[in-house]
Protein backbone atom coordinates (compact mmCIF):
# COMPACT_ATOMS: atom_id res chain seq x y z
CA UNK A 1 0.00 0.00 0.00
CA UNK A 2 1.43 3.26 -0.89
CA UNK A 3 1.17 6.19 1.18
CA UNK A 4 -1.17 7.67 -1.03
CA UNK A 5 -3.57 5.06 -0.07
CA UNK A 6 -3.60 5.24 3.52
CA UNK A 7 -5.93 7.21 5.33
CA UNK A 8 -4.03 10.63 6.82
CA UNK A 9 -4.00 9.78 9.96
CA UNK A 10 -1.54 6.67 8.86
CA UNK A 11 0.31 8.71 6.96
CA UNK A 12 1.40 10.82 9.27
CA UNK A 13 1.90 7.82 11.82
CA UNK A 14 5.06 6.50 10.25
CA UNK A 15 8.51 6.83 10.40
CA UNK A 16 10.18 8.14 6.86
CA UNK A 17 14.05 8.56 8.45
CA UNK A 18 15.83 6.22 11.11
CA UNK A 19 19.41 6.36 11.85
CA UNK A 20 21.72 4.86 14.22
CA UNK A 21 23.90 6.89 17.00
CA UNK A 22 27.17 5.12 15.66
CA UNK A 23 29.46 6.79 18.30
CA UNK A 24 27.69 3.47 20.28
CA UNK A 25 28.88 0.89 17.89
CA UNK A 26 32.52 -0.32 17.58
CA UNK A 27 33.07 -2.42 14.87
CA UNK A 28 30.13 -5.21 12.26
CA UNK A 29 30.70 -8.01 10.59
CA UNK A 30 29.04 -8.26 7.21
CA UNK A 31 26.48 -9.94 8.22
CA UNK A 32 24.99 -7.92 11.20
CA UNK A 33 25.74 -4.55 8.71
CA UNK A 34 23.37 -6.39 6.09
CA UNK A 35 20.74 -7.08 8.87
CA UNK A 36 21.13 -3.40 9.77
CA UNK A 37 20.28 -2.40 6.39
CA UNK A 38 17.70 -4.81 5.51
CA UNK A 39 15.93 -3.60 9.11
CA UNK A 40 16.22 0.60 8.21
CA UNK A 41 14.80 -0.20 4.74
CA UNK A 42 12.10 -2.55 6.08
CA UNK A 43 11.13 0.01 8.15
CA UNK A 44 10.65 3.06 6.22
CA UNK A 45 9.04 0.76 3.53
CA UNK A 46 6.07 -0.06 6.21
CA UNK A 47 5.76 1.09 9.68
CA UNK A 48 3.53 2.30 12.16
CA UNK A 49 4.90 4.65 14.46
CA UNK A 50 2.63 7.03 16.71
CA UNK A 51 4.68 8.58 19.53
CA UNK A 52 1.88 9.25 22.64
CA UNK A 53 3.59 11.65 24.83
CA UNK A 54 5.00 13.57 21.97
CA UNK A 55 3.19 16.91 20.48
CA UNK A 56 3.57 17.67 16.98
CA UNK A 57 2.25 15.73 14.10
CA UNK A 58 4.41 13.25 11.88
CA UNK A 59 5.56 11.71 9.94
CA UNK A 60 8.55 11.00 12.44
CA UNK A 61 12.60 11.06 11.84
CA UNK A 62 13.78 8.67 14.36
CA UNK A 63 17.80 8.27 15.86
CA UNK A 64 18.47 4.87 18.00
CA UNK A 65 21.19 5.71 20.62
CA UNK A 66 21.84 3.62 23.59
CA UNK A 67 22.11 5.91 26.93
CA UNK A 68 22.66 4.94 30.75
CA UNK A 69 21.37 1.70 30.18
CA UNK A 70 18.58 2.93 27.53
CA UNK A 71 17.40 2.93 24.62
CA UNK A 72 16.96 7.15 23.48
CA UNK A 73 14.49 7.25 20.31
CA UNK A 74 15.11 10.86 19.43
CA UNK A 75 11.79 11.72 17.74
CA UNK A 76 11.71 14.61 15.03
CA UNK A 77 9.24 15.89 12.56
CA UNK A 78 9.67 14.97 8.98
CA UNK A 79 11.59 18.55 8.76
CA UNK A 80 14.14 17.83 11.17
CA UNK A 81 12.17 19.86 14.18
CA UNK A 82 13.32 17.47 17.61
CA UNK A 83 10.12 16.63 19.23
CA UNK A 84 11.23 15.21 22.02
CA UNK A 85 12.46 11.78 22.77
CA UNK A 86 11.36 8.47 24.11
CA UNK A 87 13.69 6.25 26.67
CA UNK A 88 13.60 2.64 27.39
CA UNK A 89 14.80 0.54 30.37
CA UNK A 90 16.87 -2.14 28.39
CA UNK A 91 17.91 -4.21 31.37
CA UNK A 92 14.75 -6.83 30.44
CA UNK A 93 16.56 -7.02 27.09
CA UNK A 94 19.61 -8.31 28.18
CA UNK A 95 19.24 -12.11 27.99
CA UNK A 96 16.94 -11.79 25.06
CA UNK A 97 19.69 -9.83 23.20
CA UNK A 98 22.34 -12.64 23.85
CA UNK A 99 19.76 -15.08 22.91
CA UNK A 100 19.28 -13.43 19.74
CA UNK A 101 23.24 -13.33 19.08
CA UNK A 102 24.05 -16.93 20.01
CA UNK A 103 21.13 -17.91 17.49
CA UNK A 104 22.11 -15.44 14.85
CA UNK A 105 25.97 -16.73 15.31
CA UNK A 106 24.45 -20.74 14.91
CA UNK A 107 22.46 -18.84 11.71
CA UNK A 108 25.40 -17.77 10.15
CA UNK A 109 27.61 -20.46 10.38
CA UNK A 110 24.68 -22.93 9.13
CA UNK A 111 23.85 -21.22 6.37
CA UNK A 112 27.55 -21.73 5.02
CA UNK A 113 27.34 -25.65 5.49
CA UNK A 114 24.54 -27.23 7.45
CA UNK A 115 21.80 -28.75 5.68
CA UNK A 116 18.57 -26.68 4.83
CA UNK A 117 16.49 -29.37 7.55
CA UNK A 118 19.12 -27.86 10.08
CA UNK A 119 18.75 -24.43 9.16
CA UNK A 120 15.31 -24.38 8.93
CA UNK A 121 15.21 -25.42 12.08
CA UNK A 122 17.83 -23.39 13.74
CA UNK A 123 15.90 -20.19 11.63
CA UNK A 124 12.69 -21.07 13.25
CA UNK A 125 14.08 -20.95 16.69
CA UNK A 126 15.71 -17.22 15.51
CA UNK A 127 12.52 -15.92 14.62
CA UNK A 128 10.60 -17.20 17.94
CA UNK A 129 13.05 -15.20 19.90
CA UNK A 130 12.77 -12.07 17.20
CA UNK A 131 8.88 -12.64 17.94
CA UNK A 132 9.12 -12.63 21.37
CA UNK A 133 11.55 -9.55 21.75
CA UNK A 134 9.08 -7.56 19.93
CA UNK A 135 6.42 -8.06 21.71
CA UNK A 136 8.58 -7.47 24.79
CA UNK A 137 9.45 -3.93 22.88
CA UNK A 138 5.66 -3.05 22.22
CA UNK A 139 4.55 -3.99 25.95
CA UNK A 140 7.56 -1.15 26.89
CA UNK A 141 6.66 1.12 24.78
CA UNK A 142 3.09 1.29 25.63
CA UNK A 143 1.72 4.72 26.97
CA UNK A 144 5.14 5.80 24.90
CA UNK A 145 4.56 5.10 21.42
CA UNK A 146 2.31 2.83 19.61
CA UNK A 147 4.09 0.58 16.77
CA UNK A 148 2.48 -2.49 15.20
CA UNK A 149 3.97 -5.90 15.38
CA UNK A 150 6.35 -5.77 12.13
CA UNK A 151 8.27 -2.30 13.19
CA UNK A 152 8.87 -3.67 16.67
CA UNK A 153 10.71 -6.92 15.39
CA UNK A 154 12.64 -4.45 12.88
CA UNK A 155 13.26 -2.06 16.11
CA UNK A 156 14.70 -5.27 17.81
CA UNK A 157 17.21 -5.58 15.21
CA UNK A 158 18.47 -2.16 15.77
CA UNK A 159 18.63 -2.50 19.12
CA UNK A 160 20.57 -5.30 18.59
CA UNK A 161 22.81 -3.41 16.39
CA UNK A 162 23.22 -0.91 19.16
CA UNK A 163 24.63 -3.81 21.61
CA UNK A 164 27.62 -4.57 19.46
CA UNK A 165 30.80 -3.61 21.73
CA UNK A 166 33.48 -5.95 20.08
Amino acid sequence: MSDSELPETDANNRIVAIELDERTVIWRNADVEQERRVAIFDILEGNSFCPVEIAGSGPWRLKLRVEEGRLAMDVSDAGGREAGSILVQLSPFRRTVREYFAICDSYYKAIRNAAPSAIETIDMARRGIHNDAANMLMERLEGKAEVDFDTARRLFTLICVLHIRQ
